[in-house]
């Protein structure tokens, strides 16, 4: 049990290090940027636009890694717990996954989300904001046979590419007001620092 044990510990600091390696060219869009607009279909199947979106108000997007990812579960859950403090701001939040509408599903049953969850088919969202990389064969190793992502089955396609964990604070009129962009997965954006971008 001691060396299974040993095992995961050496394969989680593995990955922290390859992790950085892999995804470090990565800049994601920065602040200033005009986010790209797009249209992609929510968890019960219906068709979401950024666009017209933004006519309501701002926007908060995330990138989570898929149902299978206990860090993001844990993110999206937090989030949900102050999603109203999020609504009194005029924001929108919308968190987006490769994965497909089933697995979405479970991802809200898991974080009790109620707020959109976004298929990036083809990910092309997480391509048009720069935050989409190509796990390494040892992170693929962890996240299908240890946490059972099954990434083939759960994504558009075989290539089992992942987004960096990132949040983006998009204003009305179609800006990047704010980012949390970091290459350690562990890193995520906090309520706190959201409510102070929608201030």
């Amino acid at each position: 049990m001691k060396n299974i044990i040993s095992i995961l510990i050496l394969l989680i600091t593995l990955n922290n290090f390859i992790m950085a390696q892999t995804a470090k060219d990565l800049n994601g869009l920065k602040v200033g940027e005009k986010a790209p607009f797009f249209t992609a279909k929510d968890q019960n199947g219906k068709e979401f636009s950024l666009e017209t979106e933004l006519q309501k108000g701002a926007v908060v997007i995330i990138f989570y890694r898929g149902q299978w990812c206990p860090i993001c579960n844990k993110h999206l859950s937090n989030l949900q717990d102050s999603l109203e403090l999020i609504y009194e701001k005029g924001a929108t939040v919308i968190a987006i996954s490769p994965e497909k509408s089933e697995f979405l599903l479970k991802t809200q049953k898991k974080t009790k989300a109620e707020f959109t969850l976004l298929y990036d088919e083809d990910y092309k969202i997480a391509k048009a904001f720069d935050v989409i990389f190509n796990p390494t064969k040892m992170q693929l190793f962890m996240y299908n046979k240890l946490l059972r992502a099954d990434l083939k089955n759960a994504q558009t396609d075989d290539s089992e590419q992942l987004p960096i964990p990132a949040t983006f604070v998009i204003n009305k009129e179609g800006i990047i007001i704010w980012r949390h962009f970091d290459p350690n997965y562990k890193k995520r954006s906090s309520v706190n620092a959201i409510l102070d971008a929608l201030n």
